[in-house]
C-alpha cells in the first residue's frame, strides 16, 4: 500500500525539520519598527518576512512574524530590509482628500498619493547580541534611507535600549549620495 509509505515519509520529514530547528537553537520573535521620519512606512519586511503595520511619521509599530535569529551571533550577520514610504495620513496631501463623490477629482488625488510612494531596500549589519536574550528585531527608519537595527528586549526610550537616536530627527535639505 503506497499511502502508509507516503505518510511515513511525511512524518520523517517533519521530525527531521523539527530536529533541525532544535539543533540550530533558533530564536523566532516579532518584527517591530520605529519611524524617525516625516514619511509613512506603508509596509516593510526583513529577509522577506512582513512587519505587517503601516507606521506613521514619528511612530512605532510592526508586530509581524518573525525574525529568526541564530542562537549565536556571527561576524558579518546582516538582514535585508525592504520598505515603502509615502504620504502619511497627517500630510498636506491627506488634507486635500476630495471625497469619493467627484470621481475625476478622487482619481487625480490618488495619482498624487501614488506618485509619492518610493520603494527602498538595504542590507544592514545585525549588532552583536552575544550573551543577550534576543527579542526579535526592531528596525529604526531614519532620514536619508538610513537604518539601524537591534535585537534588544528593552523598549525604545529606556536607558538600557542600545539605540539612542531621538524620535524626531530633522530632515536634511539633501541626503548624501
Amino acid at each position: 500500500m503506497p499511502i502508509p509509505a507516503v505518510n511515513n515519509v511525511i512524518v520523517a520529514m517533519l521530525i527531521d525539520l523539527t530536529a533541525s530547528a532544535f539543533a540550530q537553537d533558533i530564536q523566532a520573535r516579532t518584527l517591530e519598527a520605529i519611524n524617525h521620519t516625516h514619511w509613512a512606512i506603508n509596509h516593510f519586511s526583513v529577509d522577506g518576512r512582513s512587519g505587517i503595520d503601516i507606521i506613521g511619521p514619528y511612530q512605532g509599530g510592526g508586530g509581524g512574524c518573525c525574525y529568526v535569529a541564530p542562537a549565536r551571533w556571527q561576524q558579518g550577520m546582516t538582514v535585508r530590509v525592504d520598505w515603502e514610504t509615502g504620504a502619511s495620513g497627517v500630510s498636506e496631501l491627506a488634507d486635500e482628500f476630495p471625497g469619493f463623490a467627484d470621481r475625476p477629482k478622487y482619481l487625480a488625488w490618488v495619482g498624487k498619493v501614488e506618485a509619492q510612494k518610493r520603494q527602498h531596500s538595504k542590507v544592514v549589519p545585525v549588532p552583536d547580541y552575544t550573551g543577550q536574550k534576543v527579542c526579535g528585531l526592531t528596525v529604526h527608519f531614519l532620514p536619508c534611507e538610513e537604518l539601524q537595527v537591534t535585537t534588544s528586549c528593552y523598549a525604545y526610550g529606556s536607558p538600557e535600549y542600545p539605540i539612542k537616536t531621538p524620535l524626531h530627527l530633522p530632515e536634511p535639505q539633501s541626503c548624501p549620495k
